[in-house]
């Protein structure tokens, strides 16, 4: 009995103060650490005795001395012991409690960076551009809307040619300018968008979530469903030929409204503006076209930044349909062939003759293209280093070792 309160106040000195406060709660978990594995022992239940009397019963009965047996062994049966610290108990106490509390969505704090970024970058084109007048060519308008028209025509790399810089220095600083513009801004407003469209996406998915206590509603004859219709229920996302149509109808509304602004604004005949909205929301810009009066290039400013980015977005979309048809197409080829000996061979990592399930998923993951050798070459390396004794596994008591 001295011998196990000796080892307890050694092991109450070598642990961090969580597991402290677990140590002296009862005298089972001493013992259980004293001897792993300590998740699961061999201990008689008593129901109806509290922790602190079920210690002392043990300490009578010698139960919680190293090596001693329980009486009436034979009736005894392998479980968890109550007073096992749980996995996520553990979890808890080898976590760090210093870390910084985590930030707010990041989503929204791209939102943020990307306003900013953009008013800074539009407040100094403004300014270089409204002091600096001479430097530059151009009908003029409006100082204030010139500049902004510039600063947008810049970013979006379309360059129109109507405004354009004269003097050595007005063109040094457009060297910078499109640099930043579009190599920084641009990308990042091209988060901005991709994020939007997933918070767009997440809100449709679970807007068409199935009511679970409308279940009537399936049984009624009702064989059409939205929901079938927008949403993949195996992937959990948007179909992809939905994407695509709502990606060509942005695309076709950007044009839309661009021609007709022109139409309408610019004074141009239909073919006109229908040709100038196509080449401004594609970014080509010949430059025989451009914004003229005061509202439009105040109409271009806004409509420029938001129409490039969402044509983009949707040529993207059309992309990506074409690459996920590639890759259903595979899926599909590889998940249906037989295997034959050369498989089972490649598969064979271990070299014992036959292929386990892991190795089986493993094979079929890098035919399906989702991971390469190299990947698992690297994931094999880490585990090894963590199993020092080569046992292939890696076990609770073994990763304690490091931390108490």
């Amino acid at each position: 009995m001295v011998m196990v309160m000796e080892e307890e106040s050694f092991l109450t000195s070598q642990t961090p103060p969580q597991l402290q406060s677990l140590l002296h709660h009862d005298c089972s978990l001493t013992h259980a650490l004293l001897n792993p594995p300590f998740l699961f022992h061999q201990h008689i239940q008593n129901h109806s005795s509290s922790s602190s009397s079920s210690c002392a019963h043990a300490s009578e009965s010698s139960a919680c001395q190293p090596g001693g047996s329980p009486p009436h062994a034979h009736n005894s049966k392998i479980h968890r012991c109550k007073t096992a610290p749980a996995m996520a108990a553990m979890r808890d106490l080898l976590k760090p409690h210093n870390l910084p509390k985590p930030t707010s969505d990041p989503g929204a704090s791209l939102v943020r960076q990307a306003t900013l970024l953009l008013l800074l970058y539009l407040s100094l084109g403004i300014l270089i551009y409204s002091s600096n007048r001479d430097h530059f060519s151009g009908a003029e308008t409006h100082p204030i809307v010139d500049a902004l028209y510039f600063c947008i025509v810049t970013m979006c790399t379309i360059g129109y040619g109507d405004i354009a810089p004269l003097s050595p220095q007005a063109k040094l600083f457009d060297c910078f300018f499109v640099l930043v513009g579009f190599g920084f801004i641009h990308i990042l407003l091209s988060g901005v968008v991709n994020y939007v469209l997933d918070l767009q996406e997440n809100m449709i998915l679970t807007g068409t979530r199935v009511d679970p206590q409308k279940p009537e509603k399936r049984k009624a004859g009702f064989s059409f469903s939205a929901r079938n219709f927008i949403v993949d229920v195996v992937k959990g996302r948007m179909r992809i030929r939905l994407k695509v149509g709502l990606a060509l109808g942005v695309v076709f509304l950007c044009i839309g409204i661009g021609a007709l602004v022109l139409y309408f604004v610019e004074r141009l005949d239909w073919i006109d503006s229908l040709y100038l909205s196509v080449m401004s929301v594609t970014t080509v810009g010949y430059g025989d076209r451009a914004f003229k009066t005061t509202a439009g290039r105040l109409f271009a400013s806004i409509w420029l930044l938001l129409s490039t980015l969402a044509v983009a977005r949707a040529f993207l979309y059309l992309a990506e349909a074409r690459i996920d048809k590639r890759h259903r197409r595979v899926t599909k080829w590889v998940l249906h062939r037989d295997i034959t000996v050369e498989d089972l061979l490649a598969a064979d990592i271990n070299h014992t003759g036959f292929i386990s399930k892991s190795e089986y998923i493993i094979y079929k993951l890098k035919e399906m293209g989702k991971i390469g050798e190299k990947d698992v070459m690297q994931i094999c390396n880490q585990f090894n280093k963590l199993d020092r004794n080569n046992s292939g596994k890696i076990t609770l008591p073994y990763l304690l070792e490091d931390h108490l």
